[in-house]
């Protein structure tokens, strides 16, 4: 009756968490977490194989039901589902894809319809005792690909460790956790042992629990580099004082071309008088005062205002790597381009993968000078790897209205 009464719990646990994984999967759904609720899925159906097996003994069918479980579908969701987390190469995705789509419909069929042997009892059955060669080639293949799978996924976290360490520890937490399920799940699919595998099996469940709720809820490292960007550079030491003259001899590069269209302007000024400034009008009579702001030397022209929106598809899981390199370059604009009136970057709540770029530029030429920008050039580089598609839209302003403080809102310098 332990054994009885074991089943039953083990089953209702196996249940629950299936339950909760996929209830706390819808809240943020990806393709990871669809795959690991799937699993634990798997393995709770084949726990409540265990209940009518310890009570009534194991049979041809409850047999087939728990390799089914444990032994195929467990292992080769979970490795999936690590791949989609771990791995940011779209055509490593696609080609684990069509991998999992053939080791899990052929192997199915196989241990389906292969003819069983030997004789079952109450205790968890062992895979070669009821299995001919061919059913236990293709669980090997299975649990041979989720190994392989796992290790190229913590290989991949841990590339990353330069770049991101903690997301990486976190990353590789994670794997370790998914790594030490599918352990548990092939031992008990070839060995069986009995109480001890129903055990075994829960500590399969737990392992993929923790991990489903640690890759749900990553750390965030912006928070700390937020907080060290408002330090002065006189007291970041000797190396950003290095820096920061390569920096300006980049930025007189830049703006040397407006300060020559503003020569130019002057001069186009000089040669013609008043007819460039009035576009061809009557000058004002004379002792009228000069419009405001215009100066004595040189006046200014009508200026057109240019606006460009930028829509990023992002891919899935680097998101954070882009937010990270549009918050940087958000703060340089903010800092440097006097020009660029306004460059903010939004999330799109109804899709995760999408973020909206919306610039506005005094005029043409600040346009292209806030492009030839370091740190934009550099945004460029670091965001490459997270951008699937881009769609540009330039805008040409032909009226607006906006607030008293919207700039000190938007971009504080």
């Amino acid at each position: 009756m332990v054994e009885v009464g074991l089943a039953f719990v083990c089953a209702l646990v196996a249940w629950s968490t299936t339950a909760a994984l996929v209830a706390r999967g819808t809240r943020s759904p990806r393709l990871f977490t669809a795959a690991w609720a799937g699993a634990a899925a798997a393995l709770a159906v084949a726990l409540s194989t265990a209940f009518p097996g310890a009570l009534l003994g194991f049979s041809e069918a409850t047999f087939r039901v728990l390799q089914i479980g444990i032994g195929l579908l467990a292992p080769l969701l979970t490795a999936w589902g690590a791949v989609e987390y771990a791995v940011k190469s779209p055509r490593a995705r696609f080609g684990t894809r069509l991998v999992v789509t053939t080791l899990g419909v052929v192997p199915l069929v196989v241990l389906v319809m292969d003819r069983l042997r030997g004789r079952f009892d109450n205790g968890y059955p062992v895979m070669r005792e009821h299995y001919d060669t061919i059913p236990a080639l293709a669980l090997g293949m299975v649990h041979l690909f989720a190994g392989v799978a796992l290790v190229a996924c913590a290989v991949a976290a841990a590339r990353r460790m330069g770049d991101r360490p903690r997301v990486s520890k976190h990353e590789l937490t994670v794997l370790a956790l998914m790594a030490l399920s599918v352990l548990l799940e092939v031992v008990v699919s070839r060995f069986g042992l009995g109480i001890l595998g129903q055990l075994l099996m829960v500590g399969a469940l737990a392992a993929l629990w923790v991990g489903f709720l640690r890759a749900v809820d990553p750390p965030r490292e912006r928070q700390s580099r937020r907080a060290g960007r408002g330090r002065s550079r006189s007291d970041r030491g000797g190396y950003d004082d290095e820096r920061d003259g390569a920096d300006d001899d980049e930025e007189d590069a830049v703006w040397g071309r407006r300060r020559r269209r503003e020569r130019d302007d002057f001069d186009d000024y000089d040669d013609y008088g008043d007819y460039d400034d009035y576009g061809g009008h009557d000058a004002p009579d004379e002792g009228r005062a000069p419009a405001a702001g215009r100066g004595s030397a040189a006046p200014s022209r009508p200026q057109r205002l240019l606006g460009v929106i930028t829509i990023y598809t992002l891919a899935d899981g680097r998101s954070e790597a882009f937010d990270e390199a549009a918050e940087d370059v958000v703060d340089e604009v903010a800092r440097r381009e006097p020009d660029t009136l306004l460059f903010a970057c939004h999330t799109v709540p109804s899709a995760p993968s999408q973020r909206i770029v919306y610039a506005l530029y005094r005029d043409e030429l600040a346009m292209e000078e806030h492009e030839q920008q370091p740190h934009v050039l550099e945004f460029g580089r670091r965001s490459a790897g997270a951008i699937v598609a881009t769609n540009v839209i330039e805008l040409s302003l032909s009226g607006a209205s906006a607030t008293d403080n919207l700039a000190s809102m938007l971009m504080p310098r």
